[in-house]
């Protein structure tokens, strides 16, 4: 069970940026979401590949 801080002593954390942040990668909207996975070329993926699988033959 999560201890309760002291209020003197409580965490610097802003709160309401947390949940703006959650809701937002909630909805994939986060500025670290899939921008990676969508810069990639998924048929060229599958082409090298084969054509490593090929070589191992």
């Amino acid at each position: 069970m999560a201890k309760r801080q002291n209020p003197a002593n409580a965490s610097k954390t802003n709160a309401q940026e947390v949940r703006r942040q959650n809701q937002a990668a909630a909805q994939g909207q986060s500025k670290f979401g899939t921008e990676f996975a969508s810069e990639t070329d998924v048929q060229e993926v599958r082409a090298q590949n084969q054509q490593s699988e090929n070589k191992k033959k």
